[in-house]
């Protein structure tokens, strides 16, 4: 029976889920036997505990990789870097830093998420790990700037000043610190406090289920009900109702393609590629109209009577 923090479903039927890395070099050391059939062989194993579709390691079985999500995180950079220099010369915006913040955070998981699911490292090597732990550290603390943009937004502090940058920046750097470490637990066992719990097979873990599969998704919907919330109540605008609304149907649909359409397309092409590569495009896409949203409610100077009316 599957419980909550159970990771072995999501491991064994999504092809290309990063955090399995995690539990792989955990039974590699601890229950070895439990690793079967493409799981057996680290040297030309695919993301995944016994997954049930996976691409094989680049050089094994003539694999060049998931290249799909490799080609799709390299266009998703290039253009995250151009909203980066876009946002950076918008000097009066409103939350200018924190909307930045935001870009670059999501900049740095796309290449921690091309090595971490590319299939270009082997299965259960310190370097894979190393690079999952900082690659659920950094999803972590993407979603806390993507709430702390939220929260700016309300104008309770004003943004860009200590009142607000202090926090914000702390509270991004606490999700990536506990997170990573949690990962590094739950893969090297440094200690027993989040060692993986039994049955090894069901390979356990609530508190790392909570930070990369609760806590996104309890942040997302927080973020949108706020702006949604502050453009309905105090701007009365209809335009950027509409691309939070596009957002947020985008990322609805990216993690369905994440989660639904990977291993059917993995099937499809003989584990050539899978559906995280169409999960990048639809989550950067995302990314994207939010970047649009921030612009279109700070194209003109936001007085105190609009979010405090007297």
């Amino acid at each position: 029976m599957t419980r909550f923090g159970d990771f072995e479903p999501l491991c064994r039927s999504t092809p290309s889920y990063p955090w399995c890395n995690l539990f792989y070099r955990e039974l590699q050391r601890n229950a070895p036997a439990l690793l079967i059939g493409p799981s057996a062989n680290s040297t030309s194993a695919p993301v995944g505990i016994n997954p049930k579709c996976g691409t094989p390691r680049v050089g094994s079985e003539n694999s060049v990789g998931n290249v799909a999500n490799i080609l799709a995180c390299a266009f998703s950079a290039v253009l995250i870097l151009r909203l980066i220099y876009l946002s950076h010369h918008r000097k009066a915006a409103v939350g200018r830093v924190e909307i930045r913040a935001f870009l670059v955070v999501y900049l740095f998981t796309l290449p921690l998420q091309l090595l971490t699911t590319g299939s270009f490292l082997k299965q259960g090597s310190t370097t894979l790990v190393v690079l999952t732990a900082l690659h659920a550290g950094t999803v972590a603390a993407l979603f806390w700037t993507l709430l702390g943009n939220a929260l700016v937004a309300t104008q309770v502090v004003e943004d860009g000043t200590p009142s607000s940058l202090i926090p914000f920046y702390l509270l991004a750097a606490a999700f990536m610190a506990i997170t990573t470490y949690i990962s590094l637990d739950v893969a090297l066992t440094i200690t027993s406090t989040f060692e993986p719990g039994n049955p090894k097979v069901s390979l356990h873990s609530t508190a790392l289920f909570i930070l990369t599969s609760i806590w996104p998704g309890v942040a997302a919907l927080l973020y949108f009900i706020v702006m949604m919330w502050i453009v309905g109540r105090f701007l009365r605008e209809q335009r950027p109702l509409v691309y939070y609304a596009l957002a947020g149907i985008l990322f609805i649909f990216s993690q369905l393609a994440y989660f639904l359409l990977s291993r059917p397309i993995c099937d499809g092409t003989n584990a050539k590629i899978d559906g995280s590569f169409i999960a990048t495009v639809l989550e950067t896409a995302t990314v994207v109209v939010l970047y649009l949203a921030w612009r279109s409610i700070t194209e003109d100077y936001w007085g105190d009577d609009q979010y405090f009316p007297r």
